[in-house]
């Protein structure tokens, strides 16, 4: 399966801004999938995990604003920002979630190559 994530671009703090993750090569509709994010000079970092039935997880930093969803029937996973703000800022990554816990990068595969968001105050 491969993974592609589209949708960033430059957005108001305030404003609200949807990306999507859609997978080729076949269906990734009863795998979790993930999203992160890598800010400038940092380390990448969790952002939202769904199931596959689906169940939703959050890192604390963003809940409330941003809603991760799927639509099985696009092969697409989706993470709504809405109220976004400067400290949003980063390249977001969505991968499907294989072992381990749904934080650690490590047990993720099937990168897609990441959509640049910028949130201007």
């Amino acid at each position: 399966v491969q993974l592609q994530a589209f949708g960033g671009g430059l957005v108001q703090a305030g404003g609200s801004l949807r990306l999507s993750c859609a997978a080729s090569g076949r269906s990734f509709n009863y795998f979790p999938v993930g999203w992160f994010r890598q800010a400038p000079g940092k380390e990448r970092e969790f952002v939202a995990w769904i199931s596959w039935r689906p169940d939703q997880t959050y890192a604390d930093s963003v809940k409330g604003r941003l809603t991760i969803s799927r639509d099985n029937a696009k092969n697409t996973v989706y993470l709504q920002m809405n109220s976004p703000k400067p400290e949003d800022t980063a390249v977001y990554y969505c991968a499907v979630h294989e072992r381990g816990s749904y934080y650690d990068e490590r047990g993720y595969n099937y990168w897609g190559q990441g959509t640049l968001v910028t949130v201007s105050s």
